[in-house]
Formats: C-alpha cells, sequence, structure tokens
C-alpha cells in the first residue's frame, strides 16, 4: 500500500507552507514535515483515525484526522491511502 496525494491537496499543503514561511521558516517545514510524515505512516495502519464526519453517505473509507490546525482527509482504497483533503481547521468544513 502507498500513500498519493490529489493535485488539490498537494496544492493545499503548499498554500499552508507559503503561508506559514511568512511567518516563520522553520515552523512552515515543520508543520509540511509532520503531515508529510504523518500520511506516510498511514499504509501502517490506515483505520488509525476515525471516520469523516463531514463526507455524505460515508461508506467506511473516509477517513480524517487533524494536526497542527489543518484537517486532512484520506480514504482508503485498495492499493493505496488517497489524501484528499488538507484545510485550515479555522475554515467552514466542506461537505462533500
Amino acid at each position: 500500500m502507498v500513500t498519493v496525494w490529489s493535485k488539490r491537496a498537494e496544492t493545499e499543503l503548499r498554500k499552508a507552507y507559503l503561508y506559514i514561511q511568512l511567518d516563520s521558516f522553520q515552523n512552515a517545514e515543520i508543520v509540511r514535515d509532520d503531515i508529510i510524515d504523518l500520511t506516510i505512516d498511514l499504509c501502517k495502519n490506515p483505520q488509525k483515525h476515525p471516520l469523516d464526519k463531514f463526507k455524505k453517505d460515508n461508506d467506511g473509507t473516509w477517513r480524517a484526522f487533524e494536526k497542527h490546525h489543518y484537517r486532512i482527509s484520506y480514504r482508503i482504497m485498495s492499493n493505496q491511502i488517497r489524501i484528499v483533503r488538507l484545510r485550515h481547521t479555522s475554515r467552514s468544513p466542506l461537505n462533500f
């Protein structure tokens, strides 16, 4: 199993990194690296985090967790963990 990021999630992580970097290059790297490391570790235990409460009709494959005030949504698929979305927790959640 492998972790794969959607283009949308990659873009959001890049935006977050650049925004944090305006205040602190070191903090931007910590946040980025922590989030990436946690998503890589999902392959070891994909069901570690709770079901994504904002996913309508969740079939049990959609999960989410928070780190550094960012909410990371992912989907467990047969051969990969797909990182679907990354949003700051102060932003209104999207139901999808």
